[in-house]
């Protein structure tokens, strides 16, 4: 290996090209195969990037500079040798030159721009192709990337110049080279989109953390460049006709976001954080009908390449924007239903098998601007493409878009109905379910497919939102139309949205069979809906009469739910697993109408009150079970809490249930936990039947709680399934909140709340790791990313000597389940011209593999000789002698023996390596039963909530105890009090308190 690098840089050392380019080829390859070459890119640096050469040598150097690591004074050496080529007589060795720029630090590339900005200013004049196509492309890849943008905050004069520079790039698209134009649409449609979605680019010096200035000068940029592709709609749509058809797509994102930003106003509101907008008027009719002309006309525009495009990307491309502009004033929404159709297509013909997840994403997100009958028609060709999708959280949002959309459609129907419309075939609820191969999923009871428990999963919790305040929508957007058709079915009758939730549970009847290898989310999730919809028509209480104040729609959904109740528990004698026995009686014996049972049925193996007793005897006396099957204790608590329910509202099942319980406390399997809690639920129901007569108050209201639920958590669980229950519920509720109550886009919430607002992040608090005499002030804060798995730490070096250092090393390491990108054992930032009482920033990312403690340990080198005449100082006749013998021994002949200064860890909270989850406090109570752990506590909290509800409207949002325990760290009862939860998994989670 050593022969074969000596020929590459012999050959680099040649003048000969030929030989240049094949050598730096070879330097490729071998960098593609995992070696080091940074011995041949500093032998590039110095032989063809700081000398003549061609083009081809150029680039080639230029790309194994990007593959290897450089050392600073190499990076001093491309820089210099950027600067001549920007004077080279060839343009395509300039061209070269200026695709390096995106790939130099942060602090280089500042002093470079302020040093050559009238060089790259005059390469958008340039008569030569190619290097008007290098620097617009360089330039939109680095313009809006968040460190310029810190530059841009502190240098009036970059920010004017790096304005010019997006006018100028802007201009390009109508370049008279297809290259430049294309090249410059997509530097446009980035801009737009980073600033749409706020995801800025993470390229190599980003900040990750927005500033009042930084929010401001995006803004400002933006802004100009939709007035610019706005004012020049009709020559960009001319120019983009005359470009070959495969460039014809990068055209389509600028124009069509610059013209929806136009005619919705958001444009303004972008000017506002700008600080540039001037007329505050209210907008003519003259503008509004150059607004309505100006969407016409690109709709007119894309419209025909539905139908005439052969190629299938610019038809998803076009469909999709079109989908985008449909409910913009001067859209055609009817061409909704075309683009739809034109996307559907694509997927038949299976030409875009690349973009399968794109085109599900696209069409279930805009199903609500078709008409009912197409919507309908729909349901079941989706849920066949979002079977098929890879990606648990794609199929997810897709499932909850169409749930959400099949819940609009039942709603919208029924009122319509009720107000004397025809009814339209289909637009039931349950019209999901019509398809041969759901239906046959459903009625299974041993299959292997996890579809039908995130269908039923989705459509449960689809249900429970139907329960919650609709959000506000200020604005006419496409969400708007989902909100109305809520509003219009659920507007007139609070209980409106029960009616497709009781189809809902009649449907997926078939669930409390199914035999999931100890999975019990979805039927958890459908034991709950049912327990709700009990809870709410009062079901232990027989059907309401009209006498009563009951209406027509009321009786008949009370007996319709009373039906239901009695086909369950004949259901019950084939339920697989006794877990779901127990969760099943739970939720039947609280709710069913014991009054309304036959006498003359009290023999009958098939009477329900006999089956619900052989269930229970069989919970009770069950042993021989697997853990993934049952989980004995919780199963008998939940049987005992159901016999008592059951033994005290009715006398015969006081007296069936007497027998059971004598015999499961004398039976030897039965704890002295359970003898005493058997003993005590006995002379509660005694007690009820030798008191027939009198209200006892042991008889209370049905409670309406689902005491069984699943949590996400980041510890490692040793029972497959429960993992899995736990990885579907976490999807389930994150596709719930963000179709449903979804975050507040960054943009509204800066105007709405001002600039200034909270929502501007500031960097979390520093800690300083160096000593009070250290010559170097080193303090760094983190930012952590636990989606990601990523950390990032950011340090601050200030010199705190009266001499200007010429170098600095920081070198980081790190311990615990740490570890670097690129697999090296520690980091290196090099700092030059560090002046005294200057600061500089340098930030390291790394990675986090497994949950346990770690740190950072940063490591200060700094060369006080380094570039200067130490020898001056000296006037001993051996200095020389010991120099040199120095030099040999240290192998740093030109920087000198540095000092080192070794700073405190930096150590990571194990907090933040938890993912964030909200939970309620019920489930936040019942998350601690579920694990194995020791709690040792002094002193007392006492939890005030409201209830033990398990309502919707508490199923998401901060947990208040979790919020009490945090106030109690300002109040003196924190001293002596401390939570220590230690698990059999690993960890200990400190909870001070």
């Amino acid at each position: 290996m050593d022969i074969l690098f000596a020929q590459i840089q012999a050959d680099l050392r040649s003048n000969d090209a030929l030989r240049q380019s094949n050598a730096l080829l070879q330097a490729l390859q071998q960098s593609a195969a995992g070696r080091d070459i940074s011995v041949i890119a500093k032998t590039a640096v110095e032989e063809i990037v700081a000398s003549p050469a061609s083009a081809v040598s150029k680039k080639l150097a230029f790309d194994v500079i990007r593959s290897s690591r450089l050392t600073a004074d190499s990076w001093d050496t491309v820089c210099l040798g950027i600067r001549n080529d920007f004077d080279f007589p060839d343009p395509d060795v300039t061209a070269a030159a200026i695709s390096i720029l995106a790939a130099l630090p942060s602090h280089r590339l500042a002093k470079l721009i302020n040093d050559c900005h009238e060089d790259i200013t005059s390469c958008f004049d340039s008569p030569s192709d190619n290097l008007r196509f290098s620097i617009t492309e360089t330039l939109g890849c680095i313009l809006a990337r968040d460190d310029l943008v810190t530059l841009c905050e502190n240098n009036v004069r970059l920010l004017d110049r790096v304005s010019n520079w997006w006018n100028r790039i802007a201009n390009n698209m109508l370049d008279r080279a297809d290259n430049v134009s294309k090249v410059a649409f997509e530097s446009i449609g980035k801009l737009f989109q980073e600033f749409e979605t706020k995801k800025m680019s993470r390229l190599a010096g980003d900040k990750l953390v927005d500033t009042e200035h930084s929010v401001a000068i995006r803004s400002k940029w933006v802004s100009s460049m939709v007035d610019l592709v706005w004012d020049k709609r009709s020559a960009l749509m001319s120019r983009s006709l005359i470009l070959p058809v495969e460039i014809f797509r990068t055209t389509i994102s600028p124009l069509v976001y610059a013209v929806k930003a136009v005619a919705t106003r958001s444009v303004e509101a972008i000017k506002m954080l700008s600080r540039s907008l001037n007329d505050h008027g209210m907008t003519s009719d003259s503008e509004n009908a150059d607004k309505f002309i100006g969407v016409s006309d690109v709709v007119s525009h894309l419209a025909p390449y539905l139908a005439s495009s052969l190629d299938p990307s610019l038809i998803f491309e076009v469909a999709l924007n079109m989908l985008y502009l449909a409910d913009v004033p001067g859209g055609k929404p009817e061409l909704a239903s075309a683009s739809i159709i034109a996307i559907l297509t694509l997927w038949d013909r299976q030409e875009y098998s690349s973009g399968r997840e794109s085109i599900v994403r696209a069409v279930v997100t805009n199903l609500h601007l078709l008409n009912l009958s197409m919507q309908v028609s729909l349901f079941n060709k989706l849920l066949n493409m979002v079977r098929n999708l890879r990606a648990e959280s794609d199929r997810m949002y897709a499932l909850a878009c169409i749930c959400r959309t099949a819940l609009c459609v039942d709603l919208f129907a029924k009122e319509s109905v009720r107000r004397g419309q025809k009814p339209l075939a289909g637009t039931h609820v349950t019209s999901l379910f019509e398809d041969a191969r759901i239906k046959d999923d459903l009625n299974s009871i041993t299959s292997k497919d996890l579809f039908r428990e995130e269908l039923v999963a989705m459509l449960v919790e689809s249900c429970f939102q139907l329960a919650l305040p609709l959000p506000e929508q200020n604005n006419s957007g496409m969400e708007s139309r989902v909100i109305g058709a809520l509003a219009y079915g659920t507007g007139y009758g609070a209980l409106n949205w029960t009616e497709p939730a009781l189809e809902v549970v009649e449907v997926c009847r078939p669930c409390v069979k199914w035999d999931c290898e100890g999975r019990t989310y979805a039927i958890d999730c459908y034991l709950k809906l049912l327990v709700r919809l009990c809870c709410i028509y009062d079901t232990r209480g027989g059907v309401k009469r009209v006498k009563d104040g009951a209406s027509q729609d009321q009786i008949l959904n009370e007996t319709r739910l009373q039906n239901l109740q009695r086909e369950l528990v004949r259901d019950l004698l084939e339920v697989n697993t006794p877990r779901i026995s127990a969760r099943f009686l739970w939720a039947i014996s609280e709710h069913i109408d014991l009054q309304g049972l036959d006498p003359l049925l009290a023999d009958d193996p098939e009477d329900p009150l006999n089956i619900i007793t052989s269930i229970i005897h069989n919970v009770l006396f069950n042993i021989d079970s697997s853990a993934s099957t049952t989980n004995q204790v919780q199963d008998v608590q939940a049987v005992l809490q159901c016999a008592q329910r059951l033994g005290s509202r009715s006398a015969r099942a006081g007296q069936l249930l007497i027998r059971e319980l004598e015999e499961f406390r004398s039976n030897p399997s039965s704890n002295s936990v359970n003898k005493h809690q058997c003993r005590l639920i006995l002379q509660r129901i005694k007690y009820v039947s030798n008191h027939s007569d009198d209200k006892w108050a042991g008889v209370s209201e049905a409670s309406g709680d689902y005491p069984f639920s699943h949590h996400k958590l980041t510890v490692q669980y040793y029972d497959a399934s429960a993992m899995q229950d736990r990885k579907l519920a976490g999807f389930v509720h994150k596709a719930i909140l963000e179709l449903w109550r979804p975050n507040p886009h960054e943009l509204t919430q800066l105007l709405t709340k001002g600039i200034d607002s909270s929502l501007i992040k500031v960097p979390p608090s520093s800690l300083t790791l160096s000593g009070s005499s250290d010559p170097c002030f080193i303090e760094g804060y983190h930012l952590s990313d636990p989606n990601d798995g990523r950390i990032t730490l950011h340090l601050k070096v200030l010199n705190l000597t009266e001499i200007e250092l010429n170098r600095v090393d920081i070198r980081v390491g790190v311990t615990g389940g740490l570890y670097f990108m690129d697999g090296s054992p520690q980091a290196l930032r090099q700092l030059r011209g560090l002046g005294s009482q200057e600061p500089m920033f340098c930030s390291v990312t790394v990675g986090v593999s497994k949950f346990e403690l770690c740190a950072f340990w940063v490591q200060v080198l700094y060369y006080p000789f380094h570039g200067s005449d130490a020898q001056a100082d000296y006037e001993d006749d051996y200095f020389e002698e010991e120099q040199v013998m120095r030099q040999k021994r240290s192998r740093r002949p030109a920087i000198g023996e540095p000092a080192i200064l070794r700073c405190q860890p930096y150590k990571i909270p194990l907090t933040e390596l938890l993912l964030p989850h909200r939970i309620s406090p019920i489930e936040y109570f019942r998350l601690w039963p579920g694990l194995p752990f020791v709690v040792e506590s002094t002193g007392t909290y006492i939890y005030e909530g409201s209830g033990i509800k398990a309502t919707a409207a508490q199923q998401y949002g901060e947990s208040p105890f979790l919020s009490g325990l945090k106030s109690l760290s300002s109040k003196p009862f924190f001293k002596v009090c401390s939570h220590v939860v230690r698990t059999v998994a690993g960890f200990q989670p400190f909870f001070p308190s």
